[in-house]
């Protein structure tokens, strides 16, 4: 799903709410989260998941086509981790075995 495609998704969920405010909440809801992780907090939607931010130190990496080595630098990256509602919902279907 797109953020188009959510926007339209609440339009239509919402008929007596304007376009252009789904799409000012949206865009703040995904700022929201975009801000915190960006600070270095982690953000948790329950029954949903967690977002948060994994560090990777620098460190020699490797050109795979020449084997030549390179220099990585540290980054941040985004993580997601999902809430145990949401892993239930998705493995719901029946054809998950009990053991």
């Amino acid at each position: 799903m797109t953020r188009s495609e959510l926007i339209q998704v609440l339009a239509e969920r919402n008929p007596h709410l304007y376009l252009r405010d789904i799409e000012k909440v949206v865009d703040a809801f995904f700022g929201g989260i975009t801000d915190a992780l960006v600070k270095g907090d982690r953000v948790e939607l329950r029954g949903f998941g967690t977002f948060s931010v994994k560090e990777r130190a620098a460190r020699v990496g490797r050109n795979p086509r020449t084997g030549e080595s390179v220099s990585v630098d540290e980054k941040r990256l985004p993580f997601f981790k999902t809430g145990k509602e949401l892993r239930e919902r998705l493995n719901k279907d029946g054809s998950s075995q009990e053991a």
